[in-house]
């Protein structure tokens, strides 16, 4: 069955709790993050009521396999946040299909570049329990990691280093940013 991507406008009121339960299912790993289905509830509405983001959605048939959401935080710089996919449905993919998608419609509305954080609160880099000081950018440019840490996916997608936000989420908790040009 091909892959549909939509926009979260069109989805169904089943669709939507769906998207909600997949936020929960594809982040269990994160101690941060959606731990409950309010909670992703919430996270999704935030797709809807603020005009500021916007978000798309993977279907295939009728299931909503994954979705990812956009914030135009910046002028001519959007945020990435978040892309869930359906766990048994990584790897297969439908979260690539996404960021293109996401990629298309960032530069349609005026964006030059896309940017996110990779937040490291579960031990998914070498930078996990690390202290990076005093030499922050030699701690980047070392980075290594491995699953379910996405710096290797989106590396593969064309996004760059940009940046390291040390105990962003606890002490040897770091956030990785990565960007990318977009057009």
């Amino acid at each position: 069955m091909a892959l549909q991507i939509l926009r979260f406008e069109q989805l169904s009121a089943g669709q939507r709790e769906a998207a909600a339960a997949i936020l929960v299912r594809a982040f269990a790993h994160q101690p941060a993050t959606w731990r409950t289905l309010p909670e992703a509830r919430a996270e999704v509405a935030k797709f809807f009521e603020d005009e500021r983001r916007s978000a798309l959605a993977a279907i295939e048939g009728d299931a909503l396999v994954g979705w990812i959401g956009l914030i135009r935080t910046y002028s001519h710089a959007f945020e990435l946040h978040p892309v869930a996919v359906e766990p048994e449905r990584q790897r297969q993919s439908v979260g690539a299909a996404l960021v293109r998608a996401l990629e298309a419609l960032a530069h349609s509305e005026g964006a030059l570049s896309l940017y996110l954080g990779a937040d490291d609160d579960f031990g998914g880099t070498n930078l996990f329990g690390a202290d990076p000081f005093p030499d922050l950018l030699g701690a980047l440019a070392r980075i290594e990691g491995g699953a379910p840490h996405p710096l290797g996916f989106y590396r593969a997608l064309g996004f760059t280093l940009a940046g390291l936000i040390p105990d962003a989420n606890g002490r040897g908790k770091p956030d990785i940013l990565l960007a990318k040009r977009l057009g």
